[in-house]
């Protein structure tokens, strides 16, 4: 069985010569600023304008759904939304561990059909505020186990 490989490096520069899928979390209420989106805008505008398109639709624009956007005929990004708000309330972080599983389980159906490997930082981690343990858990339940390929980039 496959195991997640931890590298350093860049999560917008995958390596690898198979097609690959870069995933990140976003939150529930369209905002698109800090964090690692900031790197996804410098180096594309496609996938923040079809973010903020998905917001302003409110079509399926909930916790747990996933919104892929090809970037060219090998690379796509997967907008997953599994931050509820952008900020620390009554003590409970904005990570929401239940729709990072729901998105994570429609990556894999995603990249099985379409023959992509995942690619990402250590989401949910930063801004969100979740533990990387639960996190890899839920990657291993999602992905590992249904043997994708899965590249984690801690950025230097």
């Amino acid at each position: 069985m496959e195991s997640i490989s931890y590298i350093k490096g860049d999560a917008t520069s995958p390596i690898g010569n198979d097609k690959k899928l870069i995933v990140h979390i976003c939150n529930d209420i369209g905002g698109w600023g800090k964090g690692f989106v900031l790197a996804i805008s410098k180096k594309w505008k496609k996938p923040e304008q079809k973010y903020r398109e998905w917001f302003k639709s409110q079509q399926n624009f909930e916790l747990g759904e996933v919104q892929f956007i090809d970037l060219d005929s090998d690379l796509s990004i997967a907008n997953m939304i599994g931050q509820h708000k952008i900020k620390k309330l009554k003590g409970q972080t904005p990570i929401r561990y239940e729709a990072v599983e729901k998105c994570l389980l429609k990556v894999a159906d995603y990249s099985e059909k379409n023959g992509y490997s995942v690619h990402m930082p250590r989401i949910g981690c930063g801004l969100a505020g979740g533990n990387w343990n639960t996190i890899e858990q839920i990657i291993q339940k999602e992905l590992i186990e249904r043997n994708i390929k899965v590249t984690v980039y801690d950025f230097e």
